[in-house]
């Protein structure tokens, strides 16, 4: 498209927004480790009134043109709740996003990029952290390591070609988000078990499996000890309690109760681990469809799930329990407790954990001592926006 002018339309009609969620599947067609995701998802998504994120956030999304075909999009957008956290956490007053950026070429990247800073601009942001796509909980940074190898469950994989399209337009690394890779077919280092070992002769601790037929309770639970125990962490956002609502009722048809567990002190919920079968390995061959047959190869896999791979996207433990002993002993514990699971009832071999930030002493500390070894990176840019005349 070089010499070629570039159109940046706002998104306002349902022909665009179509048109936004097609363009991805075809600029990603020729990646064979790209994963589709279901349409029907990416709809919900972006559709106010399906995503609570709507209710505490402005956004816009674009489309780029090159002689009438879309070759490109983006989304702006800016939360509200985010720009109430301290600014040392990441997010903070004057603090706008960008993200679901897909792009034919660099040019079109370019314009896409600067229509998002200028819509950022007109709406009082002096600064840009991104790419986060769209919420700080579903798909944040840029995947710059990791390529060669299909993405897990809810996590973004792009063209590798976008590092270098970004950075060119002065966006320098604001955090370095890491994946793990662990192996939990054969168990963990002989240190870790006698560590499980001493925590289940504590009587006052308890590690149980979530309950299905109370699943809105324990879903309660498990956000209310997210936000505790995340609200500390760069570039954390408070979930409201809608979001927190939503993200059980969507998660619920994949829940299986032996992959997630709460661990209790004294009766009280301290600590919890969520582990998701990787529906990847499921959808994959769908190209973002289940008609005709997709449909049934879902719900066949719902109701008998085997999973060669699994994700570990959450794990949490009580602020107040940070930095001692027992956090490093409820964590090694929940983490044995899924895995003998995993591997007997799944057929598992692999799991990934994070994304964690890459500063995040106490869970590098875990990874490390389990044998996880780092397989992915994501960057999260940052710039101060140039002002419009």
């Amino acid at each position: 498209m070089a010499g070629q002018d570039i159109v940046i339309q706002p998104v306002t009609t349902k022909g665009q927004t179509k048109q936004f969620i097609d363009i991805a599947y075809e600029l990603n067609a020729s990646d064979p480790k790209w994963v589709p995701p279901l349409k029907s998802e990416v709809a919900k998504l972006i559709t106010p009134g399906k995503n609570p994120f709507f209710e505490h956030a402005k956004v816009q999304f674009f489309l780029a043109l090159c002689n009438g075909r879309v070759v490109g999009r983006i989304s702006a957008h800016i939360d509200e709740l985010a720009l109430l956290q301290p600014p040392e956490q990441g997010m903070g007053p004057g603090t706008g996003n960008w993200g679901m950026m897909e792009a034919k070429d660099e040019a079109a990247m370019d314009a896409l990029i600067r229509a998002a800073e200028d819509w950022l601009n007109d709406q009082g942001m002096t600064r840009v952290l991104a790419p986060i796509s769209m919420s700080v909980w579903e798909e944040p940074g840029l995947l710059t390591k990791g390529h060669d190898h299909s993405p897990m469950i809810m996590m973004g994989h792009h063209n590798p070609a976008y590092q270098g399209w970004i950075e060119k337009l002065g966006y320098t690394v604001a955090k370095r988000l890491v994946t793990y890779d662990l192996p939990v077919k054969d168990g963990f280092p002989e240190l870790i078990n006698r560590i499980v070992a001493s925590g289940e002769r504590k009587q006052q601790l308890q590690i149980r499996k979530v309950d299905k037929k109370h699943f809105d309770r324990d879903a309660a639970i498990i956000m209310g000890l997210l936000n505790d125990a995340w609200s500390g962490n760069w570039g954390f956002v408070p979930m409201t309690d809608h979001e927190i609502d939503h993200a059980g009722k969507s998660l619920k048809p994949i829940v299986q109760e032996a992959l997630i567990r709460i661990a209790e002190f004294d009766g009280e919920p301290v600590a919890f681990m969520m582990t998701l079968p990787n529906m990847n390995e499921v959808i994959r061959d769908l190209n973002g469809s289940l008609w005709p047959f997709g449909w049934a190869k879902l719900l066949w896999w719902l109701k008998f799930p085997k999973a060669q791979s699994m994700r570990v996207p959450l794990m949490g433990v009580k602020k107040e329990l940070h930095n001692t002993r027992l956090a490093s002993q409820l964590a090694f514990m929940m983490i044995e407790y899924i895995r003998r699971d995993a591997v007997a009832d799944f057929g598992t071999r692999y799991a990934e954990i994070g994304w964690i930030l890459e500063d995040n002493q106490g869970m590098v500390a875990i990874a490390d001592a389990i044998g996880a070894k780092i397989n992915r990176e994501y960057l999260i840019y940052e710039k101060a926006i140039p002002a419009t005349n």
